[in-house]
């Protein structure tokens, strides 16, 4: 799967969050200053011939709906931000960002309970 750049991952947020979009609509939520139609709808094409799009035909425009689900893309990000940081290890990810988040007790709750129900596993 491809990396996706910053505008194209800005557009595919929104259309994960709406799940089926027009351009419109992807204009609509994101923030000022707006982008132009065009500058949007090449970039639609863009995601769409690089699969993470699909288009269907509505009247005379098209609705765009994501190929590729956002929690496949996260976690093949994640891999590759494990890989690209921290030597591919999972304890030093978690260990980096244990240490320089402001982590809440109930996160921390969260964690413990995450990390010991997949050592009971």
């Amino acid at each position: 799967m491809q990396k996706l750049g910053k505008r194209e991952e800005q557009i595919m947020q929104i259309v994960w969050q709406l799940e089926k979009a027009f351009i419109k609509d992807i204009i609509d939520e994101l923030p000022e200053p707006k982008p132009h139609y065009n500058t949007v709808a090449t970039m639609v094409k863009i995601l769409t011939e690089k699969g993470f799009l699909q288009a269907e035909k509505i009247g005379n425009t098209f609705q765009y709906s994501p190929l590729i689900p956002l929690a496949e893309y996260r976690k093949q990000d994640v891999a590759s931000i494990k890989k690209k940081y921290f030597g591919n290890s999972f304890s030093k990810m978690i260990t980096h960002f244990a240490k320089e988040e402001d982590l809440s007790n109930e996160e921390i709750d969260e964690l413990l309970r995450i990390i010991n129900a997949k050592k009971s596993s």
